[in-house]
């Protein structure tokens, strides 16, 4: 069963002194391609140093998370569009970007300012998606409505957004679907409360589905209350086979990888 986790953070195993085993364990558990996802300057170029050292095994996007979206944001933005145009492996997206409300300041004034920064940085961010014309990770965190009317007015191909960590419902899914979006999905959609976010996945079908971890986020079960790693991602893939689709594990692995390496421009593995 070959398997590619569309959205995990390495930095944090780089950090650790763990990211080999990490690797090892992934490639035991089938994962033969990863994509990790870049969220500020601190992570860019240790990414783009782990995409030249494993080729084809594992990808970087680069972007500028909501949550690091901090006054002089823009100097952090300007620096993004060399990662595509330097020496060396490219971002295959651009992302994470968006808005998250979850982590907004208690203080009215101060969320008020920082969503407001958010904002700015995000249609900044999709302003340069759509000149590189590459694919997009989106970040959206409470925040559903306020993302897709961004995407709307930036003219970014819908064919290109993915809202990495879908966790709304059915209705919000027939608008990505609608307009041509993806939503993909993590261990989250193992939960037992979790409902809708299976019917969500049920909605948007096979023929589109992407897995993640966002590891070391989000660990599904069994290994829930533990780290997340790449290697679980299978877990999670295994469980959507049998509990949303009703197929085999080798067919979903096969159908949710081709549809990753197809939505982010990748050779076949």
């Amino acid at each position: 069963m070959a398997l590619f986790d569309t959205h995990t953070h390495l930095e944090t195993f780089v950090r650790a002194g763990t990211l080999e085993p990490a690797l090892a364990r992934a490639r035991d558990a089938g994962v033969t391609g990863m994509i990790t996802i870049g969220t500020s300057p601190e992570d860019w170029e240790v990414y783009r140093g782990l995409a030249r050292d494993r080729p084809g095994v594992v990808y970087y996007s680069a972007g500028l998370h909501p949550c690091a979206v901090a006054p002089g944001w823009e100097s952090a933005h300007a620096q993004l569009e060399s990662f595509w145009t330097e020496g060396g492996p490219a971002p295959v997206a651009l992302g994470e970007v968006g808005l998250d409300r979850f982590h907004l300041p208690k203080d009215a004034a101060e969320a008020e300012a920082t969503f407001s920064r958010q904002q700015e940085a995000f249609r900044a961010g999709l302003s340069l998606a759509k000149k590189l014309g590459c694919p997009i990770v989106i970040h959206s965190r409470g925040a559903f409505a306020e993302c897709v009317e961004m995407i709307d007015a930036s003219g970014v191909d819908w064919r290109k957004v993915v809202f990495h960590c879908f966790t709304e419902g059915e209705p919000e899914m027939a608008e990505l679907t609608r307009r041509g979006g993806v939503g993909s999905f993590t261990g989250i959609l193992t939960y037992k409360n979790a409902a809708n976010i299976r019917a969500a996945a049920k909605t948007q079908g096979l023929a589109r589905f992407m897995v993640e971890t966002d590891a070391p986020y989000l660990t599904p079960t069994p290994h829930r209350g533990k780290p997340n790693e790449p290697a679980f991602v299978r877990h999670t893939a295994e469980f959507a086979a049998r509990e949303v689709f009703g197929v085999g594990e080798e067919e979903l692995a096969a159908v949710s990888t081709a549809n990753a390496r197809r939505f982010f421009g990748l050779s076949a593995g």
